[in-house]
């Protein structure tokens, strides 16, 4: 009998906690350039579903395995004539789809065959936890500061959703490049808290004005680079914040969150602002990215954020482990507001009962 594994499959698109089945599959075997890879740990990101849901920035061919940015697994095979990580060696898969031309591979299961070129190995110190959400906010973040923006030592960054986790990413990445912060939130009682986590500064937009106050913090020459997640009106806002020639980089749309309808996604710019005084608004999605990126430059970015990361400069939270069988709970603890960690599919009995 062929050997299976058990994978968490989404048979049509629809809400996550529907349309996903705990199925068997066979192990598939590797082919030329890949390795057969056990997973450890996957994560739940709310891109992955979105893209469950059908509304991300590509479409899956149904019924398929959830699950399509990043894991931890180990080695157990390679395909024929294939030189890459040894067998047995831990590794991290950036399986975030290349845009244009990707190839969805879903996370979300016991075994899955990687092209070699998209793994890195990790050190022992890192734990599965930490290490199987390497290859996408962190790098997110170090791609916005360094190659998006270039920001520069003593410079001011202004970020929207600071608490988020790349938004944490960002002040810890910023105050190690000697990069200023000024970080957006929605809620008074964060201020204290981002401020406490190194933000040089942060801004209320429950009782502030966003541009007023960017003025009182970086004074009459204001902030020349952005970044946004949030989009929406406060996008608008941060627009209006920047000095002229600025640039704000759009990589979210929180306020859209659970927007059903393309034509609600917008960000409302005032056309005097983007003409008169030059501002540029432009977009960063990381699966564009690795689209455009050689499988080199890739791999360098990622061995980057794997050094910031083992050495303290970026902390990763642990995270919060579910079995596969328990993926509605897990689903719907992604969806939760604040939840304040990151849930992740663990896939070894000795993971999946901690910290239940």
């Amino acid at each position: 009998m062929s050997p299976t594994l058990r994978a968490l499959v989404a048979v049509e698109a629809g809400e996550p906690a529907d349309v996903l089945r705990l199925e068997s599959r066979p192990v598939p075997a590797p082919g030329a350039g890949q390795a057969l890879m056990r997973v450890s740990a996957t994560p739940i990101h709310a891109s992955d579903l979105h893209v469950l849901r059908g509304r991300y920035g590509f479409s899956l061919d149904f019924p398929a395995v959830g699950g399509h940015m990043e894991c931890v697994g180990r080695v157990t095979a390679l395909g024929p004539d294939t030189a890459g990580p040894e067998v047995g060696e831990r590794v991290v898969f950036a399986a975030i789809p290349a845009v244009p031309g990707g190839h969805a591979v879903g996370t979300w299961q016991e075994y899955l065959v990687a092209d070699t070129r998209r793994l890195l190995p990790v050190p022992d110190r890192l734990s599965d936890f930490s290490a199987c959400q390497l290859a996408v906010n962190p790098l997110t973040a170090l791609l916005l500061v360094t190659r998006e923006l270039d920001a520069e030592p003593g410079e001011w960054l202004l970020q929207t959703a600071a608490g988020s986790t790349v938004g944490r990413l960002i002040i810890q990445l910023c105050r190690h490049l000697g990069v200023r912060t000024i970080n957006v939130v929605r809620r008074r009682d964060a201020v204290e808290e981002i401020k406490a986590f190194g933000g040089d500064a942060v801004i209320c937009t429950e009782d502030e004005d966003l541009s007023r106050r960017v003025a009182e913090i970086a004074g009459p020459a204001g902030v020349r680079k952005a970044v946004d997640c949030v989009a929406g009106p406060v996008g608008a806002q941060v627009s209006q914040a920047l000095a002229p020639g600025g640039e704000v980089v759009v990589y979210g749309a929180l306020s859209t969150h659970r927007q059903t309808d393309p034509a609600a996604l917008t960000i409302p710019l005032q056309a005097r602002s983007v003409i008169y005084e030059t501002k540029t608004v432009r977009g960063f999605w990381l699966n564009r990215w690795f689209g455009i990126a050689s499988p080199e430059d890739a791999l360098r970015a990622l061995s980057q954020v794997r050094r910031l990361v083992a050495d303290e400069v970026l902390s990763i939270p642990q995270g919060r482990p579910f079995p596969l069988e328990r993926f509605a709970e897990a689903v719907a603890f992604a969806e939760t507001p604040a939840h304040g960690t990151k849930p992740l599919f663990v896939l070894r009995d000795d993971q999946a009962n901690e910290d239940m």
